[in-house]
């Protein structure tokens, strides 16, 4: 019986054959391994059928026998936007495997935010002792735009700080730890009551720039905006006009439109702006964790079962 031709287009691509071999599957595929820099040859994107990759290349077009495509992020976006994207073409991606670092570093947001330790270590350097008050996070709002696998830890982490949690759901129907979920059209709702708002979206023709003036209007003045899903999401210009005018009180950003955000952008400079340079999904074994969840799908696949974390062309995630 022939193999199933598997390219490997990533740099760790290693970790993914290792997995394979774990799941006894590294002899059912014929393996090539890529680095993201490398041309995959027309040769072989004319025999692929299974791909691995960060993100979507110019070659998709060139691929007639390709069947499944697993792509490395929870965000889809350059895949779905890619012409070479057949509409016959499996598409799985690595949802899940963010679950747990984002809703820590959200955490670490919130701690920022009302927890004085910056001010106090930069104090420190000039062997100040400047008295300074802790803004408790127990009775606060949390709102979670978006109540997906991360925002659903996300609220059972907040609930234990005894935060009440808040939010929005395709389908508004009960999740544990939430006091009341409403649907996307109440939005409003969400942002009037929460004192922090976290972003959990997927950039979808539906969300991209939903956070514009009047969103932001609907927000309290006492009010932080906390982003670690997509760039796209926010109006850039709005949320500078927003947060000067103290319409709400500011903002953690951790996604951006464009990244490296550019030095001359000007979330730099604007104060009660804190840019972070991506770090909310990143952790030291994320990569194998996407690596064993590949091997997982591969095994399904072989066995002509329904794949896990496939992406919904139709709503974009």
């Amino acid at each position: 019986m022939s193999k199933q031709v598997c390219v490997l287009w990533i740099d760790e691509a290693p970790l993914y054959e290792q997995a394979l071999a774990r799941a006894g599957l590294r002899d059912r595929f014929e393996v090539h391994s890529l680095k993201v820099a490398d041309k995959i040859s027309d040769d072989l994107a004319a025999r692929a059928e299974v791909l691995v990759g960060m993100k979507a290349g110019a070659f998709l077009k060139n691929m007639p026998r390709l069947r499944w495509i697993q792509a490395m992020t929870a965000g889809v976006e350059s895949w779905l936007g890619s012409p070479g994207l057949r509409p016959d073409v499996t598409l799985t991606n690595a949802r899940g495997s963010h679950r747990i670092p984002v809703p820590e570093n959200i955490l670490g947001a919130l701690f920022h935010i009302t927890k004085p330790y910056m001010d106090i270590a930069l104090a420190q350097r000039e062997s100040k002792w400047v008295k300074r008050m802790s803004v408790p996070l127990a009775g606060k709002t949390l709102g979670i735009l978006g109540l997906g696998a991360i925002g659903q830890e996300l609220a059972r982490k907040a609930a234990a700080l005894e935060l009440r949690v808040i939010g929005t759901k395709r389908t508004a129907e009960p999740v544990p730890h939430v006091e009341k979920v409403y649907s996307p059209a109440d939005t409003a709702a969400v942002l009037g009551q929460s004192d922090f708002v976290v972003l959990l979206l997927p950039t979808t023709p539906e969300t991209e720039n939903s956070i514009n003036a009047a969103w932001l209007r609907a927000m309290k003045p006492t009010a932080w905006l906390i982003n670690f899903a997509r760039g796209a999401l926010i109006v850039d210009a709005d949320l500078i006009a927003a947060v000067q005018s103290r319409t709400i009180a500011g903002a953690v950003l951790d996604v951006f439109r464009e990244e490296p955000l550019p030095a001359t952008h000007p979330f730099w400079k604007t104060e009660g702006i804190l840019v972070l340079p991506h770090i909310g999904g990143g952790h030291p074994d994320r990569r194998a964790i996407v690596a064993e969840m590949f091997a997982e799908n591969a095994k399904l696949y072989l066995e002509g079962k329904p794949l896990n974390a496939l992406v919904d062309r139709k709503r974009g995630y």
